[in-house]
């Protein structure tokens, strides 16, 4: 076969097999509620949105309204002992990704400690939780998608401080479709 008619062959060939894919692709757009005005961002490790979050110091780096609604990430910087109970996400799912310390984390009934380096799943409406474990103050990326989540820690971070008022926080929590075991 001469180069000419190959190309044709195979063109043709190329494009009956794309074809369904591509109108396939279009489906799925139509069902995409992802903004698509997100734009480039660049964030230093000193930089962020600071919330304490009942002990849970969280530095937001990325939100929905920088990415389009896609991902909300932000870095728990924890002293030891302090950790999130088992609970339930119903509209996202999250990663953990230890930097420093360690964390005892807990995913659909398993348990296992991550140390830096290490990264964990929870998918939505999975049971999980975390907590510092040692002496050293933990530092972990996380992060949630779709975005969100952001908004119920900027809720949960305006409560007044002292010990926590934990029937406001299971309903606030409950408002962003997040359960407590």
């Amino acid at each position: 076969m001469d180069r000419k008619k190959f190309i044709q062959t195979t063109g043709i060939g190329l494009g009956l097999a794309l074809v369904p894919k591509l109108l396939q692709g279009q489906n799925q757009e139509a069902k995409n509620t992802f903004s698509t005005n997100a734009k480039p961002k660049i964030v230093k490790d000193s930089e962020g949105d600071v919330l304490n979050v009942i002990g849970d110091i969280q530095t937001h780096k990325l939100v929905g309204s920088d990415t389009g609604n896609q991902i909300v990430e932000w870095v728990d910087n924890v002293e030891p002992g302090v950790g999130i109970p088992p609970h339930i996400h119903t509209l996202e799912d999250e990663i953990f990704r230890v930097i420093k310390g360690q964390i005892e984390i807990m995913v659909d009934g398993q348990t296992t400690i991550l140390n830096p380096g290490d990264v964990a799943f929870a998918p939505k409406n999975v049971p999980h939780s975390w907590k510092v474990i040692g002496t050293e103050k933990a530092k972990m990326m996380t992060s949630a998608f779709p975005a969100g989540i952001e908004l119920m820690f900027q809720e949960i971070a305006k409560l007044p401080p002292g010990p926590p008022d934990f029937e406001k926080v299971t309903e606030i929590c409950g408002r962003h479709g997040i359960s407590f075991l």
